[in-house]
């Protein structure tokens, strides 16, 4: 997967006079969103699938955290070609359709309280066009950050911030079924909690 993170697709311009950012910044909110009044999402990828051009993508993959809505569109194209075929058919969709992608990322951000990154998948190749790389602050024992130190020492990753990425990847791609658990046994909650009487 190649990613490409130089293009700004309706992800924020940085904080205007007074600290306070326009619709593509901070939403509109003094701050920033916070995490416990982020507005839900559960209806992204179906909010999405409808708004996107029916000329764009077969298929569409919405995936939703905290921070970020991504979107990785399968290009409509029946004969993909090659590699080198693909990322070029890839790189003009990315050019050809900027402009009305930064339009539906502004609206997707208004209503989700979320920045918007673009992918999309032609073949065997996928290209990200913009991404958050959020920063996550934490706190970690020795024995901890000694396992951290033993993948760098390796050179298994380049940084103590690598290793703690690579260590996140790997325990999602094994704990997939339980962490998909986790998350639907959460939903329930927030259902839940959200039927209940307000106070």
């Amino acid at each position: 997967m190649r990613s490409e993170d130089t293009e700004n697709d309706g992800r924020g311009r940085g904080p205007r006079r007074g600290g306070h950012r326009g619709p593509r910044g901070d939403f509109g909110r003094r701050g920033g969103w916070q995490a416990a009044d982020l507005p839900p999402a559960d209806d992204a990828a179906d909010w999405f699938t409808g708004r996107l051009p029916d000329a764009w993508f077969s298929n569409v993959d919405v995936t939703v955290d905290r921070e970020e809505i991504m979107v990785i569109g399968t290009l409509k194209d029946e004969s993909p070609g090659d590699g080198a075929a693909a990322e070029g058919r890839i790189s003009r969709f990315r050019a050809d359709t900027k402009e009305q992608r930064i339009a539906i990322a502004e609206e997707a951000q208004a209503r989700y309280g979320r920045r918007v990154s673009w992918g999309a998948r032609l073949g065997e190749t996928t290209a990200l066009f913009t991404h958050v790389a959020a920063p996550v602050m934490t706190r970690l024992r020795q024995p901890e950050r000694q396992v951290l130190d033993t993948l760098v020492d390796a050179g298994v990753a380049r940084s103590r911030s690598d290793a703690l990425a690579w260590s996140v990847r790997l325990v999602g791609q094994h704990a997939d079924d339980w962490l998909g658990q986790l998350r639907e046994a959460m939903s329930e909650v927030d259902k839940l909690r959200q039927d209940g009487p307000g106070l």
